[in-house]
């Protein structure tokens, strides 16, 4: 898993509003991931609605903000367009980039075993370096903590 500090793992993913986005073509824009387990649930919607909420404030601290899961486009526009989101949304359904930001997890909810997403976001300065990483996000409070840590650099 990469860590403060490490290069971050480069990569192209099908977006949802735009062509394909790959991470070094951004530089030296400073880049904000959120990566959230699955469109159109509780904690995922307030998480997406609260960076979108925020998103002029990410712009205006020259910051870029994706969220990824690992959902279709389809699935990732039927959720844009039912909550009014603005940040864009990538598709990694293969869980390839997931994997090796080390996000991809084994989950265990009511007994039962199985893997998926771990709620994580990673700020990536403008050379492509790990500025800050937040792992097992809590949603309450962490977009601000997002923000906060932006301003504080």
């Amino acid at each position: 898993m990469p860590d403060i500090k490490d290069a971050a793992p480069n990569f192209t993913l099908p977006c949802d509003i735009s062509a394909d986005v790959t991470l070094s073509a951004l530089q030296p824009a400073p880049v904000a991931v959120f990566f959230y387990p699955r469109d159109d649930t509780s904690g995922c919607t307030r998480e997406a609605t609260e960076f979108s909420e925020l998103a002029d404030e990410f712009a205006a601290a020259g910051v870029l903000v994706f969220g990824i899961s690992k959902d279709s486009i389809a699935s990732h526009t039927k959720f844009r367009t039912k909550k009014s989101l603005t940040v864009p949304l990538l598709s990694d359904q293969d869980h390839d980039v997931c994997e090796r930001y080390g996000v991809w997890k084994e989950k265990n909810m009511y007994g039962k075993k199985f893997m998926g997403i771990e709620r994580t976001t990673v700020l990536i300065d403008g050379d492509g370096r790990i500025a800050q990483r937040w792992n097992k996000v809590k949603v309450p409070g962490h977009v601000d903590a997002v923000l906060e840590a932006i301003r504080a650099q």
